[in-house]
């Protein structure tokens, strides 16, 4: 199997100004790079609000699902983030997953208490995990990360790992950065696939301040690539070899003793 490219875009989130992040987005990427994925933060086009009365698109017109669609087009990638979508009178913090014109979905499952984030959005119930050039991805949004039993990995019918890398995408504060990296580190090592996390930086409208932190680790915890920047905005990319995580998992088989 092929490698994966990953690219992360760590940036400062416009607080709910589409338009703006839109163009953004649009500027950090003028320098275009080889990959095969590409991650943007949690809300992408708005910060992390609980203004969604304002902000929130019905999935079949949403102006930021169309943005995604031809950004993807455009760098030939897939795009993981997510968006505030309205649908049968919910709300959703609605992880989607744009290859070209196909949208996979995934809402998050444990919304932020702490942020309010339970009082505004539906949790989502179900695990997604959706296939790229024979990679199998597991999608998951900032606080699931501290929720290990919503990732645990295990082995399918065909006797191997029913997923090989865990995507997040977050506005994860600066005054919790620690418990990002150490719980992305013992999500990768328990679960024994790559982990691939961004975050933004910045400061929000509700003044928390964001340092980014985004990584991307390999199934023995260790950071690879070009681990991001504290605080700079910057496309973080790395390769994920298929062929190194097959030979860890069959010389440390600890999943097949589950």
């Amino acid at each position: 199997m092929q490698d994966l490219k990953v690219a992360l875009l760590q940036f400062d989130q416009i607080w709910e100004n589409k338009e703006a992040n839109y163009d953004e987005i649009k500027t950090l990427l003028a320098q275009k790079k080889d990959f095969n994925l590409l991650l943007l933060p949690e809300m992408f086009d708005t910060g992390f609000t609980m203004n969604h009365e304002h902000l929130a698109e019905d999935m079949e017109k949403s102006e930021g699902i169309n943005f995604l669609k031809a950004l993807s087009a455009q760098y030939q990638t897939a795009i993981y983030t997510t968006i505030i979508i309205k649908s049968n009178h919910n709300v959703y913090n609605r992880g989607v997953l744009v290859q070209k014109n196909k949208v996979d979905l995934y809402d998050k499952r444990k919304c932020f208490g702490l942020g309010g984030e339970t009082e505004f959005y539906t949790s989502g119930n179900k695990e997604m995990i959706v296939t790229l050039l024979g990679w199998k991805l597991n999608l998951q949004i900032c606080y699931d990360l501290r929720f290990p039993e919503l990732s645990r990995n295990r082995l399918g019918k065909d006797g191997s790992p029913v997923y090989d890398v865990l995507l997040y995408v977050a506005n994860w504060p600066q005054k919790r950065i620690n418990h990002w990296i150490k719980l992305l580190q013992a999500r990768a090592i328990e679960n024994q696939c790559y982990v691939v996390a961004c975050n933004r930086i910045g400061n929000d409208g509700n003044g928390l301040k964001y340092n980014g932190k985004s990584l991307i680790i390999d199934a023995n915890g260790e950071i690879i690539g070009n681990e991001s920047s504290d605080g700079v905005g910057e496309l973080v990319c790395a390769s994920l070899s298929y062929k190194k995580l097959e030979v860890l998992r069959k010389k440390l088989p600890f999943l097949q003793d589950q």
